[in-house]
């Protein structure tokens, strides 16, 4: 199989407005690069191979961190690296930093960016659920003008999801949650650098030692992140309990459909899919101070 990427016109863009002129001009011919950590071994493989490339790393308006009030807004462009040492991030929403560390390896992570994890529509990226489990919103921009699409809708399959042709992500607006919250984002891999057989996200608050919101969210266990809504459900008012948390689990369960590949059978990656579930919802309890 070739490691040479298909010819293409490549194209740096200084501005959000210059970028989306830009994806309106090519449409479907042109693809967004932004840490290039997903798209170019696609296209090194040949499983892509877009006409232009819109690089976008030279749009200052992308990048950044910053808290607004009750959002922590973070732009499209900041890398996993920069994610994880903000301390305004870190103190608003430390699941981010949790999920990010386990992300792939070092050099991934000083090149990767949050905007390009969340907007790829990889069902084996981290930060979709995450972002589902903390009910963000994510900013887009195309020649129609600016929009904002809840995570929890964006996801649609595999590499498919709501951003239309000719528009990007700009920002993920995240809602702050409330001091003494819960959170735990688990994950088995094989080794470093891998994607993952399972991996589950918690967020929850508690009142009274018992849970009084609850959001899960699960990566790499369909064909897109999704958020177990009816597992959340089950939780509410209970101190997780086995029967209430063997209830969850089994909901969980329910909405999994991984694929058999090298990293186990469907049977297996559901079953430790539970685990790491379980492993999350035990730590996010034990974290939060309600």
């Amino acid at each position: 199989m070739s490691v040479i990427p298909a010819p293409f016109s490549y194209h740096r863009p200084k501005s959000i407005a210059e970028a989306t002129a830009l994806l309106a001009e090519h449409n479907d011919e042109a693809r967004i690069l932004a840490g290039g950590q997903s798209l170019i071994p696609m296209m090194k493989f040949r499983l892509a191979a877009p006409e232009h490339l819109v690089d976008v790393g030279a749009i200052a308006e992308l990048k950044g961190i910053q808290r607004v009030g009750d959002a922590l807004v973070i732009g499209a462009m900041t890398t996993q690296h920069e994610l994880q040492l903000s301390k305004t991030a870190t103190d608003a929403a430390p699941i981010l930093k949790e999920a990010s560390l386990l992300i792939a390896d070092p050099q991934v992570r000083y090149m990767g960016t949050l905007g390009g994890n969340v907007a790829n529509g990889d069902p084996g990226n981290d930060m979709p659920a995450v972002m589902m489990c903390l009910d963000a919103a994510y900013r887009i921009m195309g020649a129609a003008g600016p929009r904002t699409v809840k995570a929890r809708d964006f996801y649609e399959g595999t590499y498919a999801t709501a951003l239309a042709t000719g528009e990007i992500l700009t920002a993920i607006e995240i809602p702050v949650p409330p001091a003494g919250h819960g959170y735990a984002y688990e994950k088995l891999k094989r080794k470093i650098g891998d994607y993952a057989t399972a991996a589950a996200g918690v967020v929850l608050t508690t009142r009274g030692g018992r849970i009084a919101t609850c959001a899960i969210a699960l990566s790499n266990l369909a064909d897109k992140a999704v958020l177990a809504t009816d597992a959340a459900a089950t939780l509410i008012g209970t101190a997780l309990e086995k029967p209430a948390l063997d209830k969850a689990i089994a909901a969980a369960r329910a909405i999994m459909s991984p694929a058999a590949d090298t990293r186990g059978t469907t049977e297996y990656r559901t079953a430790v899919g539970g685990v790491m579930v379980e492993r999350a919802l035990r730590r996010a309890l034990a974290r939060a101070k309600g």
